[in-house]
């Protein structure tokens, strides 16, 4: 069975702070950081890009899990390679070529993910799915944090993970991630969860640690 994650996502950090905040959820207990990245085009609000990613990449040596909501994605992938993310997420509707996109990940020495937003169908992916180490469903549509959680993705998280089958891939959830959310997509198959006002609400190490481990036992004992 593949390893429950959480990966608090740093939009919903203090950005007066960030690298605070990132050694702040790795002493919490974090698997993953996750890096929103978006452009203000491909969705409407624009985030950070790879130099601040390199900027953190000092503060913590757990892996940085890059979801790009960019288009085109394909000019920027060498970058964000080179500031140090491990997994770099392409969604499936921001350009016509996802299986180039993919290649190119996987050709700069990255995992290579695939995102795909709540109206976005599962056959989308299906032609990819073996070039692909991580599947990220959208759980809001993308573009602000704090959204509420969309009950309807739950049958598609259960339709990657049957599509997935014994292959070695991360089954990613992200949007309105709780404590309260997280059990639903677990039993549907998700692994790893992101999740970002959830975690980041304390403001300590210690509620940072609280939440974390809240939203792993939740989804842990209700994964099949």
């Amino acid at each position: 069975m593949r390893d429950t994650k959480i990966a608090p996502s740093i939009l919903a950090s203090d950005f007066s702070k960030l690298g605070e905040e990132v050694r702040a959820v790795t002493e919490a207990g974090a698997d993953w950081i996750h890096l929103d990245v978006m452009d203000g085009h491909f969705v409407p609000n624009i985030s950070y890009g790879p130099d601040v990613i390199a900027a953190l990449r000092a503060h913590t040596d757990i892996a940085f899990d890059c979801h790009l909501m960019i288009a085109p994605a394909d000019p920027y992938l060498e970058a964000f390679a080179k500031a140090g993310c491990d997994t770099i997420t392409v969604h499936a509707e921001a350009g016509p070529h996802l299986h180039r996109s993919l290649q190119a990940i996987r050709a700069l020495g990255k995992k290579a993910g695939v995102t795909l937003n709540p109206a976005t169908p599962v056959s989308a992916i299906e032609h990819v799915i073996d070039m692909v180490d991580l599947v990220l469903v959208m759980s809001v549509n993308p573009g602000f944090g704090g959204q509420k959680f969309i009950d309807a993705v739950v049958p598609k998280i259960a339709a990657i993970d049957a599509l997935i089958g014994d292959r070695p891939i991360d089954l990613e959830v992200d949007g309105g991630v709780t404590a309260d959310t997280a059990p639903a997509c677990a039993k549907a198959g998700a692994n790893a969860f992101v999740a970002g006002s959830a975690v980041f609400k304390g403001g300590t190490v210690d509620a940072y640690r609280a939440n974390i481990e809240a939203i792993r036992a939740a989804a842990t004992d209700n994964r099949p």
